[in-house]
């Protein structure tokens, strides 16, 4: 069995990551490609830890079940079909879905840790780095954090912000910016980045089905 070209896909929190895949998934046929994000393997609430002020820190590896997360991605990549209940971040406006991803000629693991977790890092074929100047990401963040995950208010993102993201953004994530096969900034757009990826992918689901 041909197994998939796996992309490994990252960035900072509130780089852009999110909007980027969207375009990215619509450039293909719902069978060409598959996404699994890291984002639905965070454990429960209750089992995240607390800082030294007793706030919940969803931003350390520690707060995703990463072994679960590659395991599937090694499921995915042998041709299994995965299921997984949706994570909604604590929103109580959201409904958790049931979540099937099905094996595809194109594989997209996307999370701030997909290249720190070696056990998932370990399978990607090509590494992708969405980047985007801090005082843009914040401003995406504070939108995002209030809007979409419920949190707070405006304190509690910034003290998240300050306390959380940006220490795990140095420790864990920006030191495998370099070891990206491409960077992608998005500070305003990504269209450019964007088509340079779907031109390479199209190549390797013609290979694929080759």
């Amino acid at each position: 069995m041909q197994q998939p070209f796996i992309v490994g896909i990252t960035g900072g929190s509130a780089s852009g990551k999110t909007t980027f895949l969207k375009k990215l998934i619509s450039s293909f046929q719902p069978e060409e490609i598959c996404l699994i994000s890291q984002d639905n393997y965070y454990y429960p609430h209750d089992d995240q830890e607390l800082d030294a002020n007793g706030v919940i820190n969803f931003d350390l590896p520690s707060s995703i079940d990463s072994a679960a997360y590659a395991r599937d991605v090694f499921r995915l990549k042998n041709g299994e079909t995965v299921t997984r209940k949706e994570y909604t971040f604590n929103n109580p406006d959201i409904i958790p879905r049931d979540l099937e991803f099905k094996p595809a000629p194109i594989v997209v693991v996307e999370g701030i840790f997909v290249f720190y977790y070696e056990e998932v890092a370990r399978h990607l074929n090509l590494r992708v780095y969405i980047d985007a100047e801090e005082h843009v990401k914040l401003q995406r963040r504070i939108l995002r954090d209030v809007k979409e995950r419920g949190y707070g208010g405006l304190d509690d993102v910034l003290y998240r912000y300050s306390n959380h993201v940006v220490p795990t953004y140095e420790k864990y994530i920006r030191p495998y910016k370099y070891e990206s096969d491409l960077i992608i900034p998005n500070n305003r757009q990504f269209e450019n980045g964007l088509e340079v990826l779907v031109t390479f992918l199209r190549s390797k689901i013609k290979s694929y089905s080759s």
